[in-house]
């Protein structure tokens, strides 16, 4: 980020190789106030970033291109809660058995499951509005075809599974896309801010959704709630058809799906600070899945409500949520992420036990209003804590990951909760679902996200001279790079230290084998090497570098004693390896 000098950065690197996870990212420009595990807190730096973070909450919203998209996002998720109410409404009238209920919500979220790694590789790889654009008039048709079938009388409980289903597949082309597309629209500084507001939009539109929906479902059947649903996708087609965006065309042949996924996997696999956020989402989900997927049962079954009830229920939800977006940016910088990540779990843990006991309908209300905050606090800064630590090449494809783990636990969780309730009860299953989550919480005290500030994953492409990037074909390969040091023998250990990280950011790149070789010969004498699987891959190295990798690059090579730079060698292999 902007305001780092080289030296700084290089002083702040993990020793893990790890990019970390800026713990308490405010909404400000730049801004970051919050405390690691077991550092003592400052209350008036903490306060002053609070400030900063409140005053930037809104900040978004005064570019045209985001308030616009925005706006037309909120009516389009006051439609997706629309066709959700009347979806799992649908469902109880059709079924009596609360695992059909709940299979609504996973055929809703395993398309996320099945599609997120060849959508986050699409969304990397072409034109992103274009993108959107597809899978936006694919939902419009889906939702569609589910209001003309339902008014038609052709819906069974398997007809509903299979349309919303289909609606869930444009979702999970939309959805890396439409969040990889927000650095695009505000600077850096505005990220948090940017994505509070997206939870806003979401959470918002929790409030008006359900009782908009449970309204459409009593007054006129659920068949004109999947047919508005299919009308609010029209407004984000709109802003999206006018927006020109500026496409930066790289000079290297686009990847294919398969190679991009595997960069992708790659990326992730040697990315200790996504491991540790997908960890945390993972185990806050799969628990807390038992709300959204058991709340429409409790809400008929067991409390004795209609959809406009089930409607009210949900609207709290929302009003709760949009709460916790508004209070996000104080908290963040209060608490830092895993703080409150923490306190959300035992606060929804606290709220699933009460429901378990069948509460008066304004007292579940009530409940659910304190579950909306503890839903979207935890899930809307792990969001930011993803985008704020992979650089815009492999963005869209770790959110895709993101959300892998995200909807996978929905759905996963959704579908464990209607079984362990089919068996057992409804208000049972609830409260086994909040010991469930309170020991997910648990074991989250031993998986911490870094702290790490000023992260600059802006483009710092280093070009090969042109007669060394000319040398060989694209296909050319695998390829051997090695890199000569010369070290003083007494700082071997600082430097294979300063290796681990270099490690890290190659596999990330793309080397498939990296080592560091010793002369037994000559003290100090050492090698790097790493292999790629072709000459396009090695360009594509040099192409996606970062700031923060080529000062992770510099930290190594000023170990060198060296007369001049350290030798670098690039070897294509001439017969198989092996």
């Amino acid at each position: 980020m902007a305001g780092s000098t080289a030296a700084s950065v290089l002083q702040r690197l993990p020793v893990d190789g790890s990019q970390g996870e800026p713990q308490g990212v405010a909404a400000t420009a730049g801004a970051a106030a919050s405390v690691a595990p077991g550092e003592a807190h400052v209350a008036p730096v903490a306060a002053a970033t609070a400030a900063r973070a409140d005053a930037a909450t809104w900040a978004p919203l005064r570019d045209p291109l985001f308030r616009d998209l925005w706006i037309a996002s909120v009516a389009s998720n006051v439609g997706t809660w629309v066709q959700s109410v009347a979806a799992v409404w649908l469902m109880t009238s059709l079924s009596p058995s609360p695992a059909m209920t709940a299979l609504v919500q996973t055929a809703a979220s395993l398309p996320l499951v099945i599609f997120a790694l060849p959508a986050g590789a699409l969304a990397d790889m072409m034109d992103r509005r274009r993108l959107l654009l597809a899978s936006q008039w694919w939902m419009l048709l889906a939702s569609g075809a589910l209001g003309f079938a339902t008014l038609h009388g052709w819906v069974d409980p398997w007809v509903l599974l299979g349309l919303t289903f289909a609606l869930g597949v444009g979702s999970a082309f939309t959805a890396p896309a439409w969040q990889a597309i927000t650095l695009e629209l505000v600077p850096t500084s505005q990220l948090p801010a940017a994505v509070a507001l997206g939870s806003a939009s979401i959470n918002g539109a929790r409030a008006i959704g359900p009782g908009l929906g449970g309204v459409l479902v009593a007054a006129v059947g659920p068949a004109f709630a999947f047919l508005a649903n299919a009308a609010s996708f029209v407004g984000v087609i709109a802003v999206l058809f006018r927006w020109q965006r500026r496409v930066v065309a790289s000079e290297l042949p686009r990847e294919q799906v398969f190679g991009a996924i595997r960069a992708g996997l790659r990326y992730v696999r040697h990315s200790p600070a996504l491991h540790r956020i997908y960890v945390r989402v993972g185990l806050f989900v799969v628990a807390s899945s038992a709300l959204l997927a058991l709340l429409p049962v409790l809400a008929r079954r067991d409390m004795h409500q209609d959809a406009a009830g089930y409607g009210l229920l949900l609207a709290s939800l929302g009003v709760g949520a949009v709460g916790g977006a508004a209070a996000l940016p104080r908290l963040r910088a209060a608490l830092g992420t895993d703080r409150l990540v923490d306190a959300s779990g035992i606060g929804l843990a606290i709220v699933l036990a009460a429901l378990s006991f069948v509460p008066p309908f304004w007292a579940a209300t009530l409940a659910l209003f304190f579950a909306g905050v503890a839903w979207t606090v935890p899930l809307s800064s792990l969001n930011v804590a993803t985008q704020t630590v992979v650089p815009g090449w492999v963005r869209a494809r770790a959110l895709a990951f993101h959300l892998l783990v995200l909807q996978g636990g929905l759905a996963l969780g959704a579908a464990a909760w209607g079984w362990i309730a089919d068996r057992t009860g409804t208000p049972e299953a609830l409260a086994f679902a909040a010991a469930t989550l309170v020991v997910a919480t648990a074991v989250g005290l031993r998986v911490r996200l870094k702290h790490t500030d000023h992260l600059d994953l802006s483009p710092a492409a280093r070009a090969l001279p042109k007669e060394v990037a000319e040398a060989a074909g694209y296909e050319d390969g695998p390829v051997l790079v090695t890199i000569e040091y010369r070290i003083d023998p007494a700082r071997g250990d600082e430097f294979a230290q300063a290796m681990e990280v270099v490690r890290r950011m190659r596999r990330r790149g793309g080397a498939w084998r990296w080592g560091l070789f010793a002369d037994t010969a000559e003290p100090g004498a050492y090698v790097e090497s790493f292999l790629v699987e072709s000459w396009l891959d090695h360009l594509r190295q040099h192409e996606r570098m970062t700031v923060l990798d080529r000062d992770i690059s510099a930290r190594a090579r000023a170990f060198h004693v060296g007369d001049g730079d350290p030798i670098v060698r690039h070897l294509i292999a001439r017969l198989p390896i092996g």
